[in-house]
């Protein structure tokens, strides 16, 4: 299994790319994700504000945290503005070299 990431995810995407990369079921293709691992509740106080408090984080199965770390890909890719201008992907590429070189 080949998990693409990049800076846009977040939260519940971690949580799967993290689990899945510490029981080393996935390789993780892309660039560091966002680090969205917690937990928050919103709190309302008087005159119409609102308090958000962070009630938990969310812990991979090896306990990195990923409000803190976000998940580091196993294979490092970037893709540039010029990428996206050329309709390349460099993820895609370099993860379907992958999945065709460990099938």
């Amino acid at each position: 299994l080949v998990i693409l990431i990049n800076q846009a995810t977040a939260s519940a995407a971690e949580i799967v790319a993290g689990a899945l990369q510490d029981h080393e079921r996935a390789i993780i293709v892309g660039i560091k994700s966002f680090g969205k691992g917690t937990v928050q509740e919103v709190i309302d106080v008087s005159g119409g504000g609102a308090l958000r408090v962070t009630t938990a984080h969310w812990l991979t199965p090896n306990g990195r945290n990923l409000g803190k770390e976000g998940v580091t890909p196993d294979i490092e890719v970037d893709i540039t503005q010029e990428d996206i201008n050329a309709d390349k992907d460099p993820q895609l590429e370099k993860a379907l070299e992958w999945f065709l070189e460990n099938e």
